[in-house]
């Protein structure tokens, strides 16, 4: 199988995980506060991850110390990401935020044309922009007085921050990547996450009533921390060293239709037929973008590693 299969595999599957992370985050996003539930997530990951990546990986586990500055960098919009989807679920809904998701793809290809001079071309670009009106068509339910409106809630605005900043993290993981295992890119990404998220955390984490905290919100947490940090990462970062941060981040836009299917069958509401229009759209915008070039290389595109 080709590397380029196996990667679009890869991020297929990651995508999936992902888009179940819009309900169950919102059905727990007002158990504790946004910096815990976080903080809980990358801390379990990394416990999780540290056998794997010390039985395949053990030689290249410890960073340099610059490494772990590189690692530090990755994790901090990584962070920003899951802080911004807790925060927006607890005024948004899972249907929005899915649909906001779409609009990674442009934030990721304004990075990358910036940072690692990668070239879109008009064709592509015209797909970028389809996508996004497919995402403000689901989000809106295809109604134009809503858009007319601009009937965005507190929390739509916030992780729309969000989505730029996962836009940065997709196109950092090309940029900072030095050729070591996945599993150890992984592995630091979910330390250095979990190590932000306390320095500006262990305040609220000393006030959690933690004998009042539901098991059902622990056991959600766990599923967040295994399936759509863990695996997802370690998915999504194999991906992108192949296919490049846009046409990974691409696959966003099968996150309105996947996110509405999820929605439903939890009883989060219907996504509404007015709205099918937009996840066409949005689809359609994601194989277009597919037809794009592999990577360049550093080394053709002039980009000097430090």
């Amino acid at each position: 199988m080709k590397d380029t299969t196996k990667a679009h595999l890869m991020i297929g599957a990651a995508t999936l995980l992902i888009s179940t992370s819009f309900p169950v985050v919102k059905g727990i996003a007002g158990s504790l506060d946004s910096l815990v539930l976080t903080l809980l997530r990358f801390v379990l990951a990394s416990v999780l991850f540290l056998p794997v990546v010390l039985v395949a990986h053990r030689k290249q586990l410890m960073p340099t110390g610059r490494s772990f500055v590189r690692y530090a960098i990755l994790s901090a919009p990584l962070v920003g990401f899951f802080l911004a989807m807790f925060e927006a679920l607890r005024t948004s809904t899972a249907i929005n935020t899915g649909a906001l998701a779409t609009f990674g793809p442009g934030f990721a290809a304004l990075f990358a044309s910036l940072l690692v001079h990668e070239r879109l071309g008009g064709r592509r670009l015209l797909a970028l922009v389809t996508g996004m009106v497919g995402a403000v068509w689901v989000v809106f339910r295809g109604d134009p007085a809503r858009v007319l409106q601009l009937e965005l809630v507190e929390g739509d605005w916030i992780f729309l921050a969000g989505t730029a900043s996962l836009g940065l993290y997709s196109v950092l993981i090309q940029l900072l990547h030095r050729g070591e295992a996945t599993a150890v890119m992984t592995f630091w990404t979910l330390v250095t996450g979990s190590l932000w998220l306390l320095a500006f955390g262990w305040s609220d984490l000393a006030d959690v009533e933690w004998p009042a905290v539901e098991p059902r919100v622990l056991l959600w947490i766990a599923y967040l921390a295994f399936f759509t940090t863990l695996l997802s990462f370690f998915l999504n970062q194999k991906a992108v060293t192949v296919l490049g941060p846009t046409r990974t981040m691409a696959y966003s836009y099968l996150n309105p239709a996947l996110v509405a299917l999820l929605a439903w069958g939890l009883g989060q509401g219907s996504i509404g037929w007015p709205a099918v229009p937009g996840i066409a759209l949005t689809l359609v915008s994601m194989l277009v973008l597919q037809r794009g070039a592999a990577p360049t290389s550093y080394g053709s595109s002039g980009i000097s590693r430090p």
